[in-house]
């Protein structure tokens, strides 16, 4: 019986770093834009990421992760991952991707840190127009709304690629 129990625990730690090897999951803890497309749906949206404004200026986790503390970053970092591999294990994401309240917030978030000079003219001029304005919603409106090609194109089904990007491994 000891055997048995030896050889169980041997077999369970074995399993568990094949997992870990063949999910790349340690790689998850760096900020490498590339980790982002171990997932095939992620394909598109680095691809057009890769062809962006933004390509030079900001990587994923600048935009897609809170940018205040260390924590609170590998807190969402956890959470989107269970999320995003529970998606991917039981093929709930569809053919077009969502993001969360949780991660639109976080978007708007740094977008207005990072254009905060351009934000602060967009607040001073609003005052002289009339506008309906959502509260619940830093600024009023999503940044995307105007920009909604930005940093992603206009593609947003992951069967189908905006210009026929593909990625490039380097």
């Amino acid at each position: 019986m000891k055997y048995l129990a030896i050889f169980a625990v041997i077999v369970a730690v074995g399993v568990f770093a094949n997992l870990v090897h063949e999910s790349q999951a340690l790689s998850y803890l760096s900020s490498d834009p590339q980790v982002c497309i171990n997932c095939h749906p992620m394909n598109i949206h680095y691809d057009t990421w890769q062809h962006s404004s933004h390509r030079d200026k900001a990587i994923c986790v600048d935009c897609h992760l809170p940018r205040d503390s260390f924590i609170n970053k590998m807190i969402a970092k956890a959470r989107d991952g269970y999320n995003h591999s529970v998606a991917m294990t039981f093929k709930t994401y569809g053919y077009n991707l969502r993001v969360s309240d949780d991660a639109a917030r976080r978007i708007q978030e740094n977008c207005i840190s990072c254009h905060s000079e351009v934000v602060s003219e967009m607040m001073a001029n609003s005052a002289l127009y009339d506008k309906v304005a959502d509260s619940s919603v830093q600024m009023g409106r999503r940044c995307w709304e105007c920009h909604r090609e930005t940093p992603h194109g206009r593609m947003r089904n992951i069967t189908g690629s905006q210009n026929n990007f593909t990625a490039q491994v380097f």
